[in-house]
């Protein structure tokens, strides 16, 4: 184990050493990114960001006139909405409260939102950072192509060319799955409001009357 250990070390270290501070430096990044990638999936499972199919019965039972059902449904709820659409039933009269359920969704959404600026800051500056890298390898072969003159062996110029666009790569290679990853946070949590607002609605506005068409199949649908 600790030949296999020293093996890697001296590997990333030559590495490093290859495309200088910049991939350290990217390097570093990358690790950063991971750990916020899987401390944002632990995040979202905590506060059960996603569908909510009781919430969903729930609410189709209230706006049908069967409060007690709606409300026993909620009974053994586990996320915040769940939470909140109980808290607000038991009120007796949650027409009065929509200016709080509306606070209190908001504040939900913003806490779901928690460390996204710092994905989208990694996204945006990996590859410019792996572009300055490039820059700055591009330079000094090209100091070395005129210290060189005409005794340049071309060999040397194009490794000078190929570890300079390693640090693009690299910040490239990071950059992309993080906002792929951002792009479908981002979805999940603007589908996780909708729900909340359609929640707030059902609970603090008028029924909408039933039609033909909606008789068999509940007019509401928390998704998250």
């Amino acid at each position: 184990m600790s030949g296999w250990f020293a093996a890697a070390h001296a590997a990333l270290a030559d590495f490093v050493a290859l495309g200088g501070w910049v991939v350290a430096l990217l390097l570093a990044i990358s690790v950063i990114a991971g750990a916020a990638v899987l401390w944002k999936l632990w995040d979202l499972a905590m506060l059960r960001v996603g569908p909510h199919p009781a919430l969903a019965a729930a609410l189709a039972d209230w706006q049908a006139g069967q409060r007690g059902a709606a409300a026993a449904r909620l009974a053994a709820g586990r996320s915040a909405l769940d939470r909140l659409a109980a808290r607000a039933m038991a009120a007796g009269a949650p027409e009065t409260l929509r200016p709080r359920l509306q606070a209190e969704t908001e504040a939900h959404a913003a806490r779901a939102e928690a460390g996204l600026r710092l994905l989208d800051a990694i996204a945006q500056t990996a590859p410019l950072l792996g572009l300055f890298g490039t820059v700055l390898g591009m330079i000094e072969a090209f100091q070395t192509l005129q210290a060189g003159g005409s005794s340049v062996d071309p060999s040397q110029l194009a490794g000078g060319i190929w570890v300079a666009l390693l640090t693009t790569a690299m910040g490239l290679g990071i950059a992309m799955p993080v906002s792929l990853f951002l792009s479908w946070t981002e979805s999940r949590i603007a589908r996780e409001a909708q729900g909340a607002a359609l929640m707030v609605e059902v609970l603090c506005g008028p029924a909408l009357p039933e039609t033909p068409e909606t008789a068999s199949r509940p007019l509401v649908a928390v998704q998250g």
